[in-house]
């Protein structure tokens, strides 16, 4: 009796547990709880196997902005705290990154120094503005094209990728606010004015992944220079890095109306792709009915959060938020498992666990790759992107658009 007294109680739990979950999910809460998984799931924002080889890396910098972005939504000191574990396993004492190459050039190594620039900010320990120095002064001498575009990396010559762009130019933007380097706004605008020009297909409005100004590479067409396919997440890198770069824009400084007419344009052609029954957006976005295609996870989590955030800050009309609305609603529905145990571990499923063009294997950017590339759960590029969206649709439902941050 007993015994079965105790099952009773356990299923009656599960179901108060099921309705909690269920709740915090209708309600638009789930910020907190999915930060709470990752910490559990990654202490101190380490996500590779015991032993293995950790180093610093642009994907536990899109985690960090995810809970970067939970911490000042909640204030909850839990999430700062992690953000200043994750970073110091890989900071020395002197301000160095032991494990940073700057003779490899890549563009992916400057997003986690959006986290270096947070911990000076929130802590002065002049360690971490040392070592974001250390990534600004590769931008400094970071190899471009002819026309002045940051080369993706030091080992695909002349290559701008939509990646790039939230990679690099929201830490610039950041750190030439912080050092008053005004001019860099400049060099900012000419990163996204350049990449649109070439990449925008005037069709769709849609833009190709990558742009090989010497039209020497193979997945490059001979005419443009252009890669083969509208790849959804290198359009939400760019929609991100849109957003997140407009934050530190002086008022009148000529590129913030050139950044807000590119955010707008490629609002709306992200707002004419998204499926109108799931609300989500597919791994290539503008071939909804090819065989093999796929609703992909992290590039909804992003499209949803450059929509929700740019509607915010008022570049865009107000209109988009029922687009992030849908989004949202598709990405949870879709994507967003809830288990139920005492941790309440929130995943998310289908985020396409890497792509990109060139190297070896060679990555040939047609349809077929794209398809082919493995997906994953939990990511840690798909949760930093969830736990952004999150945060920013859960400000959507309690505050009216702004335009100030």
């Amino acid at each position: 009796m007993k015994a079965a007294c105790r099952v009773i109680g356990i299923a009656v739990l599960a179901a108060i547990a099921a309705v909690t979950v269920c709740r915090a999910a209708d309600d638009h809460q789930l910020s907190q709880p999915a930060a709470d998984a990752a910490i559990s799931r990654w202490p101190d924002g380490r996500f590779t196997a015991p032993g293995e080889k950790w180093a610093w890396n642009y994907e536990l910098g899109t985690l960090l902005e995810g809970m970067d972005s939970v911490w000042r939504s909640s204030g909850n000191a839990r999430y700062l705290d992690y953000i200043r574990k994750s970073v110091d396993v890989l900071v020395g004492p002197d301000g160095s990154i032991p494990t940073y190459k700057v003779e490899e050039y890549q563009l992916d190594n400057i997003l986690t120094g959006r986290q270096l620039l947070f911990l000076y900010m929130q802590t002065h320990d002049e360690r971490y503005f040392k070592a974001a120095t250390l990534l600004y002064d590769q931008l400094q001498h970071q190899p471009r094209n002819a026309s002045g575009g940051f080369w993706h990396k030091q080992r695909y010559p002349n290559q701008m990728w939509l990646d790039g762009l939230y990679m690099a130019e929201p830490f610039y933007a950041e750190y030439s606010v912080l050092t008053h380097k005004e001019k860099n706004f400049d060099d900012i605008t000419h990163q996204f004015v350049l990449i649109e020009q070439h990449a925008r297909d005037p069709k769709t409005g849609l833009l190709y992944h990558g742009w090989d100004e010497s039209k020497q590479e193979r997945w490059a067409s001979k005419t443009t220079g252009l890669s083969q396919e509208f790849w959804a997440r290198a359009m939400g890198w760019y929609m991100m890095a849109l957003v997140d770069t407009l934050d530190y824009y002086p008022a009148n400084h000529p590129g913030r109306a050139k950044l807000i007419a590119i955010l707008n344009r490629e609002a709306a052609a992200v707002a004419k792709y998204q499926d109108a029954k799931t609300g989500l957006w597919y791994q290539v976005i503008d071939k909804p009915a090819a065989k093999g295609n796929y609703f992909e996870s992290s590039a909804a989590c992003m499209f949803v959060y450059a929509l929700a955030k740019g509607v915010h800050r008022g570049y865009l009309p107000a209109r988009y938020l029922a687009n992030a609305d849908r989004g949202y609603k598709g990405i949870k529905s879709k994507f967003i498992t809830l288990a139920l145990d005492p941790k309440a571990d929130v995943s998310l499923t289908t985020t396409v666990k890497a792509a990109g063009l060139g190297g070896e294997p060679y990555r040939d950017g047609t349809f077929a790759y794209y398809i082919g590339e493995k997906t994953v759960t939990n990511d840690p590029k798909g949760v930093g992107a969830f736990l952004l969206a999150a945060s920013e649709m859960e400000a959507a439902s309690k505050t009216t658009p702004t335009k100030q941050k």
